[in-house]
């Protein structure tokens, strides 16, 4: 979906998945989607960004089909023009280099068949998407070069909405006021010029009528007009989200945050649904949902709408995304914040388990005391004797499991609080490298170079390799032949072979954790940065492979 600015303001495939399908048959055309609650809402947008290849294979099986049938007809003829106009349409909202190009050869081909009426369609189209994706100058040569004159009646609707748009956008983003004042008003001409044009049956009567009363502050019109256009579309398609956005932004001077947030994600649904990489509602609502606390759904939002703004490769979007940037780091910082907290309960739980461990030694001591004395009582009672014994080999069994499990605790604990303390130095040396380098930056002036490197997540990236290679040699200093011991209790056609700089794999570090005793899918997905289903995947994935599936995971427990 576009991101959008007033004068006034900022077929179908056979599913692998039962999820996906419920999604499909709920939101299918026809369904009365405002009856479901937020939260329902909010599950369903979960479901489609985690399935969301299933919806951009779609769209590549479409635009294959378009390039399929280009080779069929003849170069530079109507019949290419025809399908040209198709892979654009396709490619507008999906991948912004290819809908250029696209729209670069039309206009090509209109020369060529020295028809100016297509020409200036494809001219139009074209200045309106370099306007959408920061390409202002080459917008503006673009529509002046068309000659008012020669403009065909029905184009003179296109004509003047995309000069509006080209100048309100320029206003919009221009840091020079003056130059802005001067955008606005070039472009409340021609919005003055398209409002005499538009009369209720143009397609865009109603789009104009909705922004018009919105920048007027009369919400509740505008709302009804809104109802009159989402009538129009099916869920799922490009135009639903545009005007399910546009509802949020009315919802917004309402200050009614449930509807605003409630059509955001109707809007990123059909986005999503569409294949849509060019949109602003998933930002919107991460920003909502970061202020209301909800720290992992606005982060998972975040990241998956930055990956798809640079599928989309416009540079217009990677700057609008710059605000959403920090509110990333926030996020990020708050997630490891709570993570560090979590720790700190671990630790706190461990010394607690500690000094149980050890008041229950003193009174295993004390028993044994207490059995020496009555051993000394009872030496000519043979049969208490031996029912005395049989009871303290039995203690003596139990304390020396204790021993060993206490003796693996201690020693687990000494190696991944040794790798802690070395991690957090680590980490501080890092910080304070980062921070002499962010001075000398800003010191020298070259505020580019630190916003280039700010912007990269791959420092992110390396951090969390390194924490998981970390975490990996000090598994496998406790449990040296960890890979070994699994691989036995799999079957012989299902054993686990590791790369050559590999020390564990996703599939074995879920079960190293298992092994040290967290079995909580919920904690093992927050450490690996998974979804949960994915974790319930693979450990379903590995027990199907064990030789004895129902006793696995208590077989990887004894493991030593």
């Amino acid at each position: 979906m576009l991101i959008l600015h007033s004068s006034g303001e900022g077929k179908p495939k056979i599913m692998h998945s039962v999820r996906i399908l419920f999604c499909l048959v709920f939101f299918a055309p026809g369904v009365a989607f405002g009856q479901h609650s937020l939260d329902s809402l909010m599950i369903r947008l979960d479901a489609a960004i985690e399935n969301h290849l299933v919806y951009t294979s779609q769209k590549e099986e479409r635009i294959q089909a378009f390039k399929e049938k280009l080779k069929t007809v003849e170069r530079n003829s109507i019949e290419e023009y025809k399908i040209n106009a198709e892979l654009y349409n396709e490619y507008r909202p999906y991948i912004c280099d290819s809908a250029i190009y696209y729209k670069n050869r039309n206009i090509e081909i209109a020369k060529l068949l020295k028809n100016t009426e297509l020409q200036y369609e494809s001219e139009l189209q074209l200045a309106d998407l370099m306007a959408s994706t920061g390409m202002y100058l080459e917008a503006v040569d673009l529509i002046i070069s068309i000659n008012r004159e020669k403009v065909p009646e029905h184009l003179l609707e296109e004509y003047y909405n995309t000069y509006k748009h080209v100048y309100s956008e320029l206003a919009f983003y221009t840091q020079d006021k003056a130059g802005a004042e001067k955008y606005w008003k070039i472009s409340s001409k021609y919005a003055d010029s398209l409002n005499l044009e538009l009369t209720p049956a143009d397609k865009l009567y109603y789009t104009v009528e909705e922004d018009n009363l919105r920048n007027s502050g009369k919400l509740e019109e505008s709302l009804k007009v809104n109802d009159t256009i989402l009538a129009k579309y099916s869920l799922g398609t490009r135009e639903f989200a545009i005007t399910a956005y546009t509802r949020s932004l009315t919802y917004r001077k309402l200050k009614d945050v449930d509807n605003e947030k409630y059509y955001l994600a109707l809007s990123a649904l059909s986005d999503i649904l569409s294949a849509t990489k060019d949109h602003a509602s998933l930002w919107m609502l991460a920003e909502i949902l970061y202020k209301e606390n909800d720290m992992e759904r606005a982060y998972n939002y975040i990241r998956f709408s930055w990956s798809e703004t640079v599928f989309y490769n416009a540079r217009l979007r990677s700057l609008q995304s710059a605000g959403i940037l920090s509110l990333i780091d926030l996020t990020y910082q708050a997630t490891i914040e709570k993570k560090n907290k979590q720790l700190k309960n671990y630790l706190f739980l461990t010394s607690t388990l500690g000094i149980l461990l050890a008041i229950a030694l003193f009174f295993i001591y004390a028993q044994m005391r207490r059995l020496s004395e009555t051993r000394k009582y009872l030496q000519e009672a043979n049969t208490s004797l031996k029912k005395l014994n049989t009871e303290l080999q039995q203690v003596n069994q139990q304390l020396q499991v204790v021993n060993r499990d206490l003796s693996e605790s201690d020693h687990i604990k000494e190696v991944y609080v040794g790798h802690f303390i070395k991690l957090c130095s680590t980490y501080i040396d890092k910080m304070d490298g980062f921070r002499r380098m962010v001075n000398k930056k800003l010191t020298t002036g070259h505020i580019s170079e630190l916003v280039t490197i700010t912007r990269s997540q791959e420092m992110m990236e390396a951090e969390f390799e390194e924490l998981y290679r970390n975490f990996d040699k000090a598994f496998l200093r406790i449990f040296p032949h960890f890979v070994e011991k699994v691989n036995e209790l799999l079957a012989d056609d299902e054993k686990m072979e590791l790369k050559e700089d590999e020390l564990l794999n996703v599939e074995l570090r879920i079960l190293a954790l298992i092994r040290l005793g967290i079995s909580n899918s919920s904690q093992i997905a927050e450490f690996l940065r998974y979804s949960v289903n994915t974790i319930y995947n693979y450990r379903a994935k590995i027990k199907s492979r064990a030789v004895s599936r129902d006793e696995f995971e208590d077989l990887l427990i004894q493991i030593r």
